[in-house]
């Protein structure tokens, strides 16, 4: 594990540099990462640009989260080459520290954006579709939202851009004791706050969500929408595991990690938390190549034009090898037509 010595200002118990044994398996394991989430994310942020109804609040908070996974993607082949050459970092201390923070910045960006969206579905139950006009509901204060977001982001991000003078010049990604830097703690402390009120935000929303359609289904199952209703709630239980598999180990480790970069930690307990974080942060990573699901889930214009973009690549090679036209159109085009009862309820 590659734990820093401490600095002749605040001495700490020294660690010696063992052979990392996760660096050639986090190589693997990202780019797994970055192939799927960078095709997944492609493919539904082109079909989110490519849906011609009226843009609506879900819609705008989905093409942010599509972004700033896309943007969380590209920093991923810096981390795969850190990790193939032996935790070896030849790139410069800049350069590091800005792909280090990217990172976390666009990926706390998502959290919030998960967050708003839960939130916006909850109020569009609650309220109605004659008030989808308020502040939280309508496109354009989404919009507004987001773009406040990015800015608050960048500019939180830019602080930690500057390299730090003690670090180590082969080393990124690696361990750090703050206990020369305690605002850095804070910061991500603040990180940890923003998360758990997310998540908290999310379980409560998508819980009442759930349980309210599955009492309408239940109550009245003679409606014509009392299964739709049932399949949504299935959906809310669904997204709100994803986001806890993804993010709530991460966030908890978090806590015990940023202790040990505070306070005087034998390197064994160092270590440990080093190893946790490093596996956590895979988890949280993953949650790029499993958003485009919830887009599909999500939205009824991605699920149109991801089945369209499914249809046109079927019809294409039925044409290679040999079948007509007409006839691979009437094959293939007629399973959107059944799956249309599938209709969103929430948001779409």
């Amino acid at each position: 594990m590659n734990l820093t010595t401490a600095t002749t200002a605040n001495p700490m118990p020294p660690c010696v540099d063992d052979d990392d044994a996760l660096q050639y398996p986090l190589a693997v394991l990202y780019s797994i990462i970055f192939a799927l989430g960078l095709i997944g994310n492609l493919a539904t942020l082109w079909a989110l640009f490519r849906v011609r109804s009226k843009r609506n609040s879900v819609q705008v908070f989905l093409i942010n989260v599509g972004l700033a996974d896309l943007l969380l993607v590209v920093c991923l082949p810096f981390r795969i080459l850190y990790h193939s050459r032996g935790n070896v970092w030849t790139l410069g201390a800049t350069l590091c520290n800005v792909v280090g923070n990217f990172f976390y910045m666009n990926m706390y960006i998502s959290i919030t954006l998960l967050g708003l969206i839960s939130v916006d579905r909850y109020l569009k139950i609650q309220r109605g579709a004659r008030q989808a006009q308020s502040q939280m509901q309508s496109a354009r204060w989404s919009a507004a939202i987001c773009v406040a977001i990015w800015m608050a982001a960048f500019g939180l991000a830019s602080v930690f851009f500057a390299p730090r003078t003690s670090a180590p010049e082969n080393r990124c990604f690696h361990y750090k004791h703050l206990r020369d830097e305690k605002w850095k703690a804070y910061i991500n402390i603040c990180m940890l706050v923003v998360f758990w009120v997310v998540f908290i935000s999310l379980v409560v929303s998508y819980m009442k969500i759930a349980l309210k359609l599955l009492r309408t289904s239940q109550d009245k199952p003679d409606l014509p929408n009392a299964q739709r209703y049932s399949r949504t709630a299935r959906k809310s239980f669904f997204i709100l595991i994803l986001f806890t598999i993804c993010f709530l180990p991460y966030h908890v480790i978090r806590v015990f990690y940023i202790k040990t970069q505070i306070t005087e930690t034998p390197c064994f307990w160092r270590g440990v938390a080093d190893w946790a974080n490093e596996l956590a942060l895979l988890f949280s990573a993953l949650n790029t190549c499993l958003d485009p699901v919830l887009f599909f889930l999500l939205s009824s214009g991605v699920r149109k034009e991801m089945r369209r973009l499914m249809a046109n690549t079927f019809r294409r090679q039925s044409t290679r090898v040999g079948f007509s036209a007409s006839s691979s159109t009437v094959e293939v085009e007629g399973r959107p037509q059944r799956g249309r009862v599938d209709v969103n309820a929430i948001g779409s």
